[in-house]
């Protein structure tokens, strides 16, 4: 609008000097060619103001009219050099002059206005074409949004019922072999415990017990995946002291393993934590079985703890083992992944001997992301293995010293 503006008082400006300047042209070169002749070209003086009156509008073709009366009848009108007119045919001629040179400056600035008017018309339909063009290209691109959001929604809702269904048939088929598990360890340990039972027997009813055992912790560990996957996982959380949630949880493997020490390293102050007491003992007990499952005989595996950042508390499992592979870090809590290091395969991603269910790690990062932490590996020190790091949430405002 305000470049439109501008245009317009440039406009009128420059038709104001020519309606000024025109007819003082024009005289100075009639003036030149000598009274008697000059009156027959005041025709020049009408194609003037009939210009201006097309180019500029009508005030200027007016003041050109105007100026150009007065010097035809001051320079070419006897008697000349003055503003009176004896010949009355004279007078005649400068009134049809002006009449004409009035209606050549109206019809040159009606054109004009109807120039501008067509313009302004022609720039209103431009724009409300680009608009209507621009209008058809969000519908169409609205259109097929909504085409790609339906087919989304739709790739959704298939995956979600594939997931329930996943998850249904892997509880119900979880749940339906606790049964019979149970009543093979029940058979098989009533059956240990017979006098006078032949040793090949009791050799062939311990390894019964120990597979019914190991297929009873798969069956468990499934359960744990499909309740994480299906964010149906319920936590009773309490403030817990984590020493004595790390020292039940190393009672518990030196009774699997009692030639594997378990060093714990807390603050001297203790630590506490806001957790759920089984969820944060299984944890654990995954944790320490995975490395006691590949760290050589007899070597320590470490548990410290420290504060960290924003209210959380840092926990720490190290063992002595191979450790885990750099380009398996990122995939090692996904389920069933077995890591490689030094060119073997081993359980949970590290260790040279496949054993266990495959979920442990995956049941870890599922149980502490419940609990608003997160797990990861980081580099070990020098003549440490794997070095498994999470966290929890503290049970109350701690020094934020790591």
């Amino acid at each position: 609008m305000s470049t439109s503006s501008g245009r317009g008082h440039l406009t009128a400006l420059a038709g104001l000097a020519a309606a000024i300047g025109g007819p003082i042209a024009i005289t100075a070169l009639l003036s030149l060619v000598g009274p008697a002749s000059a009156r027959d070209y005041v025709f020049l003086y009408l194609a003037l103001v009939a210009v201006l009156g097309t180019l500029t509008g009508l005030p200027s073709a007016l003041t050109a009219a105007a100026l150009s009366f007065l010097l035809v009848d001051y320079f070419f009108v006897p008697p000349v050099h003055t503003l009176t007119i004896a010949d009355p045919s004279d007078l005649i001629d400068l009134v049809v002059f002006a009449a004409v040179a009035v209606a050549a400056g109206g019809v040159g600035s009606g054109r004009r206005h109807a120039q501008i008017e067509a313009e302004r018309l022609t720039a209103q339909l431009r724009h409300t074409n680009e608009q209507l063009e621009q209008l058809e290209r969000e519908q169409a691109e609205a259109a097929a949004m909504a085409v790609r959001l339906a087919q989304t929604q739709q790739q959704v809702r298939v995956l979600e019922a594939s997931d329930r269904l996943r998850s249904d048939l892997l509880a119900n088929v979880s749940h339906e072999l606790r049964t019979p598990l149970a009543s093979i360890l029940t058979g098989a340990t009533d059956l240990l415990a017979r006098p006078r039972l032949p040793a090949p027997v009791h050799a062939d009813v311990e390894a019964i017990i120990g597979e019914a055992r190991r297929l009873e912790r798969l069956v468990s560990d499934l359960l744990d995946m499909a309740r994480i996957e299906a964010h149906a996982v319920t936590l009773d959380p309490v403030e817990i002291e984590l020493g004595d949630a790390v020292e039940a949880a190393a009672a518990r493997l030196r009774l699997a393993s009692p030639a594997r020490p378990v060093a714990i390293s807390l603050p001297p102050d203790g630590l506490e934590v806001l957790a759920d007491w089984d969820r944060l003992g299984q944890i654990l007990d995954n944790l320490l079985q995975n490395a006691d499952r590949h760290a050589p005989s007899g070597t320590p595996i470490t548990v410290e703890a420290a504060p960290g950042k924003r209210s959380m508390v840092v926990i720490r499992v190290i063992d002595q083992g191979p450790g885990v592979a750099v380009e398996q870090r990122e995939r090692i809590f996904e389920r069933f992944v077995r890591g490689v290091t030094d060119g073997e395969t081993g359980e949970d991603g590290h260790g040279a001997v496949p054993s266990g269910t495959g979920l442990g790690l995956a049941i870890v990062r599922g149980l502490v992301e419940a609990h608003a932490g997160r797990v990861w590996i980081e580099d070990p020190e020098e003549g440490e293995g794997a070095h498994f790091a999470f966290t929890l949430p503290a049970a109350s405002p701690t020094d934020q010293r790591s």
